[in-house]
């Protein structure tokens, strides 16, 4: 039987992750989400305005050098 972590983790897993223009993050500086959030995010304006601004967090976050950006995408989310 699994423990509520590992049930998390699979879920997590069978998400398709990915960057809103489907390039490598590396390449763009962009965020990644799960698709269903990102299809739901772009079809908004308020949404798109959210991305953009997170995509601005994770560019300068990486120009720092860091690995992780506090981003806020995906503040509030069940985990």
């Amino acid at each position: 039987m699994k423990t509520k972590r590992q049930k998390s983790l699979d879920r997590w897993t069978k998400q398709k992750w990915r960057t809103a223009s489907g390039k490598k993050s590396s390449k763009t500086g962009e965020v990644y989400a799960p698709a269903k959030t990102i299809a739901k995010l772009k079809s908004t304006k308020a949404g798109k305005k959210k991305l953009a601004a997170a995509n601005k967090k994770k560019r300068a976050a990486t120009k720092k050098g860091k690995q992780h950006a506090k981003h806020g995408l995906h503040k509030g989310k069940k985990r």
